[in-house]
């Protein structure tokens, strides 16, 4: 401690505006206006992505001291899924959970994530594409406030009659689940169906549809393996999903507040929302082999060859909508590697 007395009261003045500063920068978050996000969600309330969403509020809940609370609406009650990236962008809900397939063309860097035979898990998958598509989502999501990117498990085609080539599909018709798949079905001669997943039965019960690409739990709980019974176990395709944020509702929030979620806006975190959504997904391949009057079956190794130089294509249409695509394409295989997510 200084001995004189001129130099002490100096020191105490510099202490004190450091301090002043301090608070200045990081507000307490004691002092912050509690606000209450209203997070939308198009699936049911029995799907285990909405109890990892529930998850993912409680824990800002408790990060800002109670000063960011938030309500779950599952089910399209504050509008339709195929809405949700707009409703976030409005503040018809503060976060919405986004199917960029849902608008093909809308997002065609995020269209990366959908090509076929390309991600072998949603877990480490999630991650890598977080990872991947973040700087791009500044962009290309540029009038939301991006928070995390993440996939389902692989999907494949379900069918009230057998498929096991590309062929298979001319003339049939086909509610695709995202964009790609909507692309893959025109290529090879199908008739798309477009439909959310919450109307995807009805259409496939008055017989508007055949076939659906769809992850295997997801038939279950949408009641699907009701009207369908062919089931090609191969991992065709998964679909990418962003949780995206109001950018008023982020941009009123205090210092303090906005660091919670973005402690919460995070590959960690996507992975941690999908990892039980993956786990119901996988699960769905013996709840459905099981069940009487459903067949669940393999390709051998010339039909998946076929099926890959089928949808071939499909990488090269997606390469024309986007610049330095080798380069982009190259790098999430890489993150997937890494995560170990990357189909062989």
């Amino acid at each position: 401690m200084p001995s004189n007395p001129r130099t002490r009261f100096l020191a105490f003045i510099a202490a004190a505006m450091l301090l002043g500063f301090g608070l200045a920068s990081h507000p307490v978050q004691a002092q912050d206006k509690t606000i209450t996000l209203k997070m939308s969600s198009w699936v049911p309330p029995a799907h285990p992505l909405n109890p990892s969403l529930i998850e993912w509020a409680k824990d800002i809940e408790k990060e800002s001291n109670g000063t960011i609370k938030a309500t779950l609406f599952p089910s399209e009650q504050l509008g339709k899924a195929m809405d949700h990236y707009d409703m976030a962008r409005d503040g018809i809900a503060d976060l919405a959970y986004v199917n960029p397939g849902y608008q093909p063309g809308r997002f065609p860097i995020a269209a990366a994530g959908e090509l076929p035979f390309l991600v072998a898990n949603a877990k480490g998958g999630s991650a890598a594409f977080d990872e991947w598509y973040r700087p791009y989502a500044a962009k290309e999501m540029a009038d939301t406030h991006y928070c995390f990117g993440f996939f389902n498990d692989p999907g494949t085609f379900h069918s009230k009659h057998k498929i096991l080539l590309p062929t298979d599909i001319k003339g049939d018709k086909v509610r695709p689940g995202d964009a790609t798949v909507g692309a893959m079905v025109t290529l090879l001669g199908g008739t798309n169906v477009q439909a959310s997943a919450p109307e995807a039965r009805e259409v496939l019960e008055r017989g508007v549809a055949n076939t659906i690409g769809f992850p295997w739990g997801s038939i279950v709980l949408f009641g699907i393996d009701k009207v369908v019974k062919y089931h090609m176990d191969v991992p065709l395709f998964t679909t990418d999903f962003v949780w995206a944020m109001n950018k008023g509702t982020y941009d009123r929030m205090s210092p303090a507040q906005k660091a919670v979620i973005d402690h919460h806006c995070t590959s960690e975190w996507a992975e941690k929302v999908a990892s039980p959504w993956a786990d119901f997904e996988y699960a769905g391949h013996a709840k459905i082999a099981a069940e009487p009057g459903h067949e669940v079956y393999k390709l051998t190794p010339e039909q998946v060859q076929a099926w890959r130089t089928a949808v071939a294509p499909l990488t090269e249409r997606w390469a024309s909508k986007v610049q330095d695509a080798d380069a982009m394409l190259a790098d999430l295989k890489a993150k997937l590697k890494a995560h170990g997510a990357l189909a062989e």
